[in-house]
């Protein structure tokens, strides 16, 4: 059986391409998520928000419970290249799904950063116990020093109710992108700029 073909969007000027955000704690799916959106659209890039902290290598400050001012420094800067970088790929004609962990005021500050628009806004919010069933079956494990609930408390309690918020928890992969790329156009668009 062959994918669901992608949603067409509304008619009318630069419709047809959108800038995609897709955040959540770690573990939520963000980044499988984003490369099945993106294999899924026509002319896509998928820019990966934490492949900026990884080009720094010495010097790098991670981010902590407790983060420092250059961890801080060091995390507005990588939001400030994705966006960059997204909207450079926007205008050369590309539809652009953009992943990283956004969380709490952030998030607004992000769509203001992202100047393109369309700018559709994605929020992956499984529920605690999922993300650590998630845990347990990666290679690579997300929480050393941060705690599932910190996260998912900063998440769902100080993060602005912006874009479409999904809980995953009972989704395949698949599945979500399916609900995705069904629902976006409508409700996770955020207002464009003022001019």
């Amino acid at each position: 059986m062959s994918p669901p073909a992608a949603p067409q969007p509304p008619a009318g000027p630069r419709a047809s391409r959108a800038v995609t955000l897709v955040t959540g704690i770690q573990a939520a799916g963000k980044s499988t998520i984003a490369q099945l959106l993106t294999e899924r659209l026509p002319q896509s890039v998928h820019v990966r928000g934490d492949l900026f902290r990884r080009m720094i290598i010495n010097g790098r400050a991670d981010m902590t419970p407790d983060p420092t001012d250059e961890a801080l420094r060091q995390l507005r800067l990588r939001y400030q290249l994705a966006a960059t970088v997204s909207d450079a790929y926007f205008q050369a004609g590309f539809n652009v799904v953009i992943q990283d962990i956004i969380l709490g005021d952030d998030l607004a500050k992000m769509t203001a950063m992202i100047r393109s628009r369309p700018l559709l806004v994605i929020v992956l919010a499984p529920q605690v116990s999922a993300i650590a069933d998630r845990e347990k079956g990666r290679e690579k494990t997300a929480y050393g020093t941060w705690a599932i609930r910190q996260l998912d408390d900063v998440l769902r309690n100080e993060t602005p109710r912006l874009g479409l918020w999904l809980d995953t928890s009972n989704q395949t992969a698949a599945e979500t992108a399916d609900e995705i790329l069904s629902r976006a156009w409508a409700e996770a668009r955020v207002p464009d700029q003022a001019s």
